[in-house]
């Protein structure tokens, strides 16, 4: 019986595939560094003569489908065409195609490799978080605006982060159950606030101003700031879920913070500029709070081994069961 390989068995294999697809885009001797891994691996690249990097980043095996991957970069295209959303464009390979699935010997599966230019920008400064929530509401309520007129192509094809797939039956991360140090007492608090999250989101409907194509991810590490423009990166998870899911990702990681009522006033503010937002759908991003963080939870349990999970894991149940415990007192 065969084990598959843990993250750490697996980089040197990805990387040494990434190196080997380098030639598809004329890339022979370029300089690979990993920079992050997560669902993906990301790398990295400096071509040779001194020419700007790129972004090479290598899929997880099975985790989006060609017509998915395919999906993800048209809306990249079509944000920054249509909408004015600077986002990193894919590159072509030599045979023209964006997407190059690449084999490698100690792999069981080949993987799909896509190239992106290197967008200038820095993420927004942390000493002062409302500025950088006000240019954050904005951008994402034109991508929103843009969501809910694109035409999607055939193949179109992603996940969704409704609440089967986020928290309930079938969910994409894994059984928030099994997030770290879940213990039976905090298990069943927080499962009566989903029970609680379930019976709202219901309520709240998926009609299609409240729900559609999002990012999934609008952290501020996905925003970069230059020369007084905005520019999104990032779309891996991007998905079908609430338009209002993508301001809870907003403060991931740290939702039981004392300043996030704050920072999700002055995302409010800034995405009013560009998109209606009724007293209703604002009273309700508490859910969305409280849906996302459950499914970071359950991301946790499932990618053990990541560097983002053994940093951000220890007291994650314990600020989930708090935060469970205060959505009852508003909600219950």
């Amino acid at each position: 019986m065969t084990h598959p390989l843990t993250s750490a068995q697996l980089t040197p294999f990805i990387t040494d595939l990434a190196i080997s697809a380098l030639p598809r885009w004329h890339l022979h001797g370029a300089e690979v560094k990993l920079i992050n891994h997560s669902e993906n691996w990301t790398f990295r690249v400096q071509p040779k003569n001194c020419q700007r990097p790129v972004i090479l980043r290598v899929h997880r095996a099975g985790y989006h489908s060609l017509g998915g991957i395919r999906s993800e970069l048209a809306w990249m295209r079509a944000l920054q065409r249509e909408a004015g959303v600077k986002t990193p464009q894919a590159i072509p390979g030599r045979d023209g195609a964006d997407i190059q699935t690449v084999s490698h010997p100690a792999l069981e599966s080949p993987r799909h490799c896509v190239l992106f230019e290197f967008i200038d920008g820095i993420e927004p400064p942390r000493d002062d978080l409302i500025a950088p929530f006000r240019q954050l509401g904005e951008v994402t309520a034109r991508c929103h605006n843009h969501s809910e007129q694109w035409m999607r192509p055939a193949y179109f094809d992603r996940l969704a982060w409704d609440f089967d797939h986020a928290v309930g039956a079938a969910p994409n991360w894994g059984d928030w159950r099994f997030g770290p140090d879940c213990t039976p007492d905090r298990a069943a608090l927080i499962q009566r606030a989903v029970d609680l999250l379930a019976r709202r989101l219901a309520a709240f409907g998926q009609a299609r101003n409240r729900y559609g194509y999002i990012h999934a991810d609008f952290r501020l590490a996905n925003l970069l700031l230059h020369e007084g423009d905005v520019r999104v990166i990032d779309f891996d998870d991007s998905g079908l879920g609430w338009f209002l899911y993508d301001a809870a990702t907003a403060v991931s990681f740290f939702e039981t913070r004392a300043d996030v009522p704050d920072l999700i006033e002055a995302w409010k503010d800034g995405y009013r500029r560009q998109r209606a937002l009724s007293s209703i759908e604002a009273d309700e991003i508490d859910s969305f709070i409280l849906l996302r963080r459950l499914t970071l939870f359950a991301w946790m349990g499932s990618h053990g081994e990541t560097d983002l999970a053994r940093t951000e894991g220890p007291g994650y149940a314990e600020g989930s069961a708090e935060l469970a415990e205060k959505y009852l007192t508003r909600f219950g």
